[in-house]
């Protein structure tokens, strides 16, 4: 969200409000973009997307009330100190009552007391490991009541696991649950801007396809799922 404009913020806005398309934005700098040596280290990257001391809580903060002010209702949250101060904020009524709080992949919740931490924390959707197994997530699924987001394809940086004939028992197991595409053998795209827009395009279009391939996979093998409005 940091290297938007404000217009580049609106026109998603007004974009994702005419396709009824949620529109969330990360929000930073995070540690993997900070001055810090920790988060590029092969044991430390566990911090990276952590906000590195109280300066980073205070921009990432101001990233969301700015987002907020322009009318993005839905932040992916990283850092648990982050959630916890997000969920008084809304709260108080500081921040919007219907402003979304998805937690991160990067913000591992590998297990069901995790998972309902976080949700006592103010998260509103749950970002899973790419690799839980199906038993895994039921489990998780039990502890919670709001929805999972889970990789049918995930990215290289994650592990790559590509999961399509899992489809109709992920979401047999997990419901209400959204079912994410990224695209394997595709370079990185943080931060991005203009000079990655042509890969960005059509990463986004390579997206589409894969997520045209996997509701037909789900339509054809449980045709009893219900999406949401």
């Amino acid at each position: 969200m940091l290297l938007l404009t404000d217009d580049e913020i609106r026109e998603m806005v007004a974009l994702g409000r005419e396709h009824a398309v949620e529109v969330c934005l990360f929000t930073g700098p995070r540690a993997a973009w900070d001055i810090g040596v920790q988060a590029t280290a092969p044991a430390g990257r566990v911090v990276a997307g952590s906000l590195r001391g109280a300066d980073q809580l205070v921009y990432a903060l101001e990233d969301v009330r700015r987002g907020c002010e322009l009318g993005v209702r839905s932040i992916l949250v990283a850092d648990s100190g982050q959630l916890w101060v997000l969920g008084r904020l809304k709260r108080s009524g500081d921040l919007p009552g219907d402003l979304v709080l998805k937690v991160s992949i990067s913000l591992p919740v590998t297990n069901p007391a995790t998972a309902r931490l976080l949700e006592d924390l103010g998260a509103t959707t749950l970002n899973l490991p790419i690799d839980l197994s199906l038993a895994q997530i039921a489990a998780i699924r039990q502890a919670v009541e709001l929805p999972l987001d889970v990789y049918v394809e995930g990215a290289d940086d994650f592990g790559g696991a590509v999961r399509y004939y899992e489809a109709p028992e992920l979401v047999r197991v997990a419901a209400p649950v959204h079912l994410k595409f990224t695209v394997r053998n595709a370079p990185g795209l943080y931060p991005s801007g203009e000079h990655l827009a042509g890969l960005a395009v059509a990463s986004a279009r390579e997206r589409v396809r894969r997520a045209a391939i996997g509701v037909a996979l789900l339509r054809r093998h449980h045709p009893d799922a219900v999406a949401s409005p």
